[in-house]
């Protein structure tokens, strides 16, 4: 997981509510061990003709189709998104598939706290400034959002201004790039020392011990 702290890039609007985990990621493809791949499958269903003759080709009216909005790290989206089962692989797929940050007016818990732990700046906005900004990145894809992560800030290359609030905790692992295992490895030389003095005390001198009795 890496570090991140100011994330300027265009950005993807997804003007859609409820956007649940199963479109994220379909269910059929959560077989992989791997936490990578997923982008592939990153809204498969809505990124592709559902029928007709061409059915199954790239639907180019969907966002993510649109060449002028290829390597957007930001997505806008509307409220409660996330919502739906609790797979960790919709997080997985959104960061392989290169967004780093999602705007929107709410998010399902679950998918907030698995997103968090995979290095993604999840911004609660009020509605009225998410609508802001997803007009302005429909009306003009090179349109720049900047996300200060230090400041809490959204600002963009309009004059648009807005504060956010997060878990300080959070704050403090996405800043540093700390995962879980990140956060135990921090402690990596108090746990060799008590690992090193479990094994003397309760291996070592037990087996020490009990050879020596069978010899006498």
């Amino acid at each position: 997981m890496h570090p991140i702290n100011v994330l300027t890039s265009h950005a993807a609007p997804l003007d859609r509510p409820n956007v649940d985990t199963d479109q994220i990621i379909p269910k059929q493809f959560l077989k992989r061990i791997e936490r990578t791949g997923y982008g592939d499958f990153l809204f498969y269903d809505w990124r592709r003709i559902q029928d007709g003759p061409d059915a199954g080709q790239p639907d180019r009216t969907f966002v993510l189709n649109k060449h002028h909005h290829k390597g957007a790290k930001i997505l806008i989206a509307g409220k409660n998104f996330g919502c739906g089962s609790s797979r960790e692989h919709a997080a997985w797929a959104l960061t392989d598939f290169g967004f780093l940050s999602v705007i929107a007016p709410s998010f399902a818990d679950i998918f907030f706290s698995n997103a968090g732990k995979n290095g993604m700046v999840l911004v609660r906005l009020s509605e009225a400034d998410v609508q802001t900004l997803m007009q302005r990145s429909e009306k003009n894809p090179a349109h720049k959002i900047t996300i200060n992560l230090e400041a809490q800030t959204v600002t963009d290359d309009e004059g648009f201004s807005a504060h956010f609030d997060i878990d300080p905790f959070r704050k403090y692992c996405l800043l540093n790039g700390l995962d879980d295992i990140g956060l135990t490895l921090r402690h990596g030389s108090a746990l060799d020392t008590y690992e090193t003095k479990h094994d003397t005390e309760f291996w070592l001198k037990p087996k020490s011990a009990s050879i020596s009795g069978a010899t006498s």
